[in-house]
């Protein structure tokens, strides 16, 4: 008991620069945040998502997801319970003021009708501190709302330039259909003139049907990314319209700033240290409990007996608890608001490295997809003069179908590799723009 009076008297000693002191930001990017060989300049972050997506329809599906997702309106919601909140902390600084109507009957009916007033002094910070923690979670909450909206501008990105890709490689499979069933014909005159086995037929035929099979899927798999962007855009299952893909370049003027410029731009870091703020302030609330409660009250109302003049009737009373023993309880809610700020500390910091690890990963995606773009448009036009050629070698009777059918499906993966690598490399660029915090308007 007298350790606990004494650990008591030593924080009131100290209330008066720890109990209202602001929560104060300690947060520092460190150098090599992004990795060494980053270079730093003007982040590409700040420019918004209508520059960075030029492309008119992808504007007009963004701005759509913007107004009608799900997930973005029920972050919105989630601002306004926190607004609500710290409006009823602030107004917990108010006097309350409550009606105390009685009535009682001990030989004859006497009756009280008055209003009582209560008033708790924040002399010890406590109710600093809850106000304080609903600013923080409301801060905290806007900026979850900020992640989820770079969140929904990159999956509505992401879908649009998938559906574009899916429609590029159903037009090459189209294609390919096509030189399939020239080469098909060939290989029944060359077999109806006694130039080629049934066999060669047969394998032609089914290495045809292959392709019309992946085909098909294709095509359910455009349905799919079509209904999946449906749900992002808050609309019912149905055709999104879109341009068609383009090759991919990757900018001259890609540019990830400084490492400090992701703790600004980056909504998820800013949210994380929203949540160490947070916790602060509910460590300082637990520290207010171990002082005394001090209140003010007071009343004012009419008494007497029933049949009687009624009289004013008054009182004025000021109190003071001190906690002395509460069963560990405000010792153990100190204590594990201690850890709970040190947990929302060491969450933070894994924020900020993740978010330095996923710039750097990117920007060597971005990087590679740009070389093998040039990678890629060589071996296509290498390829197509072999398929020419064997195509032409086969019609007069000098490659075998095995020859043919190798090159054909040598041209068809080449070019379908491009176009893969067409949408991973946008998908970078994307994921990067998103990473440097950018996205939002």
């Amino acid at each position: 008991m007298k350790k606990y009076l004494l650990l008591s008297a030593m924080l009131l000693g100290l209330s008066g620069c720890a109990l209202f002191k602001q929560y104060e930001s300690a947060s520092e990017a460190p150098a090599a945040l992004m990795g060494e060989g980053v270079e730093a300049g003007e982040s590409m972050a700040v420019v918004p998502w209508r520059t960075f997506f030029p492309d008119t329809m992808l504007q007009a599906l963004i701005q759509e997801g913007l107004e009608h997702n799900n997930n973005l309106k029920i972050s919105a919601l989630n601002i306004e319970v926190a607004e609500v909140s710290l409006q009823t902390a602030r107004l917990a600084w108010l006097p309350s003021l409550n009606l105390t109507p009685s009535l009682q009957y001990q030989g004859g009916a006497a009756y009280n009708a008055g209003a009582a007033l209560q008033w708790d002094l924040d002399f010890f910070g406590g109710i600093t501190s809850r106000r304080r923690q609903a600013q923080a979670l409301l801060a905290q909450a806007k900026d979850e709302k900020t992640a989820v909206q770079t969140r929904l501008v990159a999956d509505i990105a992401t879908g649009y330039h998938m559906l574009q890709m899916q429609d590029r490689q159903l037009d090459l499979m189209d294609q390919a259909i096509v030189l399939w069933e020239q080469s098909l014909d060939i290989q029944r005159t060359l077999m109806e003139n006694g130039k080629a086995y049934s066999t060669s037929v047969n394998q032609m035929e089914a290495s045809l049907l292959d392709v019309r099979a992946q085909r098909a899927d294709l095509a359910n798999d455009i349905r799919d990314t079509e209904n999946a962007l449906c749900v992002l855009l808050g609309r019912t299952p149905g055709h999104v319209e879109r341009e068609p893909m383009a090759h991919f370049s990757l900018p001259v003027d890609v540019g990830v700033g400084l490492p400090g410029d992701l703790l600004r731009n980056r909504a998820d870091i800013r949210a994380a240290e929203h949540g160490i703020e947070n916790a602060y302030y509910v460590q300082q609330e637990a520290l207010s409990n171990f002082f005394p409660k001090i209140t003010l009250g007071g009343g004012v109302g009419l008494a007497g007996v029933i049949g009687s003049p009624a009289g004013m009737a008054y009182s004025a009373i000021a109190s003071l608890a001190q906690p002395l023993f509460g069963q560990g309880r405000i010792r153990g809610n100190y204590k594990t608001a201690q850890m709970r700020q040190e947990q929302a500390r060491e969450q933070f910091i894994g924020t900020v490295l993740k978010a330095g690890s996923e710039v750097n990963s990117l920007i060597a995606d971005c990087e590679t997809a740009a070389r093998k773009a040039e990678i890629f448009g060589r071996q296509i036009d290498v390829l197509q003069k072999a398929f020419d050629g064997t195509h032409e070698l086969m019609k007069n009777g000098k490659a075998n179908y095995l020859e043919v059918i190798t090159a054909q499906e040598a041209f068809l993966k080449a070019q379908l590799s491009e176009v893969a690598n067409t949408f991973n490399g946008n998908q970078a660029l994307i994921n990067l723009y998103i990473a440097l915090g950018g996205g939002v308007e």
